[in-house]
């Protein structure tokens, strides 16, 4: 029998705003620096690569382009962990069974998806050299992958097992467990990247190293704290593991497939113009990289924030609560935007010093990618107004399981907005890097008021 004196709190809907608000802050805060945390695994690379040369982190921004490929091909499945566990115990706070098999099952489509990605892995050289790109960065970055590509199985695994602990309000101890990989990666770094003690330089290659092993025992501390937390523990999710669940199954896949391409739809859009400032030049690709890490680093407290409103909403909507569906949008999306001004304010206002972290300003060959940076940012941060508005409305919607519309919505404000714009005006006209940020902000607009409108629907309108 189920003990249900462990079942959170938080599972009970609040009727008020204000309450909503506050059960927001308790599951998503730790969901919020953990998901910071876990990126600045990639910022830390960043930072460090830096310190070599601008070149060897040119290389890695290409490298990115395919990982983060492969991250956000994998983040379906992953994302289809939070509405599927979430409404299974709105509707029934005692249910285990079906959780269980939601998660089970997103893990069996990672494993399903690694071998047929690393195909993809092998042909990185030809692809970025087919792309115009500059052989001797084509041939470093392809290295670098090649490195990185062991770690992602585990990369995502660690996304789903998350997503079910924040679904059963188990998030302090995660957000531990991403600081403690953080520090074993950067310690990896120093003794892989710069030789330290007598390890070899491997420069490139060893980040990529450093950041599969991170992930890899980052996995494992997940699957252990989950064996050993009393009320984790009740879901049996590693009992019978290679127990196929077809209806399940399906339903991981149908969810997973629209929130993959939407995922690809967004990142790839950042990925396409690395590719574009690749062309237009390497001191622009640089400091585009290290621009769009700022942003991205940026992105991750709303972007965890909203994590935890879809699970809010997908109790809610579990439980039939119409107007709990309302206020736990409009909490998540205010909160988004709150968390997001305080990056975008000091962005804006100290771009050369944030810049400075990245690179040794005291080295003349730095010099025009400082300025580069300098002069993107600004733009950087006027678009997270819109970037934090955009992912809380898709959160919310995945929380009601809402996944198709959306993905065309996605697809239309970057691909056919976004990236023609930024395409046309970074390599054909005067503005040249700058555009390709305008193009960007562009994409970001349209994509905050077409799914901000779609939540208003589906909130206001469909759920009455």
């Amino acid at each position: 029998m189920t003990d249900l004196t462990h079942i959170p709190e938080t599972y009970k809907m609040p009727e008020t705003l204000s309450g909503e608000v506050k059960a927001l802050l308790v599951l998503g805060i730790p969901m919020a620096l953990a998901q910071l945390i876990q990126f600045s695994i990639y910022t830390v690379d960043t930072i460090m690569l830096g310190r070599v040369g601008p070149e060897v982190l040119a290389a890695a921004a290409l490298g990115s382009v395919v990982y983060f490929f492969l991250w956000m091909v994998g983040a379906g499945p992953v994302m289809a962990v939070s509405p599927l566990v979430s409404q299974a115990l709105g509707a029934d706070q005692a249910d285990r069974r079906d959780a269980r098999m939601s998660v089970r099952m997103a893990l069996w489509v990672i494993a399903f998806m690694f071998p047929f990605l690393l195909i993809l892995v092998v042909f990185v050289e030809r692809i970025l050299l087919a792309a115009g790109q500059d052989p001797e960065l084509s041939h470093a970055a392809a290295q670098y992958m090649m490195a990185l590509a062991p770690g992602w199985p585990f990369a995502v695994g660690i996304w789903a097992l998350r997503n079910f602990l924040a679904a059963i309000e188990k998030t302090r101890v995660p957000l531990y467990l991403i600081t403690l990989t953080v520090l074993i990666n950067t310690g990896l770094n120093a003794l892989l990247i710069f030789g330290y003690w007598g390890f070899p330089r491997l420069e490139l290659i060893g980040a990529g190293i450093a950041s599969s092993i991170s992930y890899f025992l980052c996995f494992v501390m997940f699957a252990i704290y989950i064996q050993w937390d009393k009320d984790a523990r009740e879901f049996d999710l590693f009992k019978n593991f290679f127990r196929i669940h077809w209806d399940r199954l399906r339903e991981v896949v149908q969810l997973g497939i629209p929130i993959s391409v939407t995922t690809v739809f967004e990142g790839m859009l950042f990925n396409a113009c690395v590719l574009l400032m690749g062309l237009i030049g390497k001191m622009e690709l640089a400091a585009y990289q290290i621009a769009l890490n700022v942003a991205a680093l940026a992105f991750m407290l709303p972007f965890g924030m909203s994590m935890a409103g879809a699970v809010r909403v997908g109790l809610a909507a579990g439980a039939n609560n119409a107007a709990a569906i309302r206020r736990a949008g409009i909490a998540t999306i205010v909160v988004c935007i709150a968390l997001i001004m305080l990056f975008a304010i000091p962005i804006a206002l100290f771009p050369s010093g944030i810049a400075g972290i990245y690179l040794n300003v005291t080295e003349a060959e730095n010099g025009e990618v400082l300025a580069l940076v300098a002069a993107f940012l600004p733009i950087a941060a006027a678009f997270m107004f819109f970037d934090a508005t955009q992912v809380a409305a898709n959160q919310l919607l995945r929380g009601l399981k809402d996944v198709t519309v959306p993905m065309w919505l996605t697809g239309i404000s970057y691909w056919v907005i976004g990236f023609p714009l930024a395409w046309y005006l970074g390599l054909h006209t005067d503005i040249g890097a700058v555009g390709v940020w305008i193009g960007l902000l562009a994409g970001l607009v349209v994509a905050s008021i077409l799914l901000g409108s779609r939540f208003y629907w589906m909130g206001w309108r469909r759920h009455r």
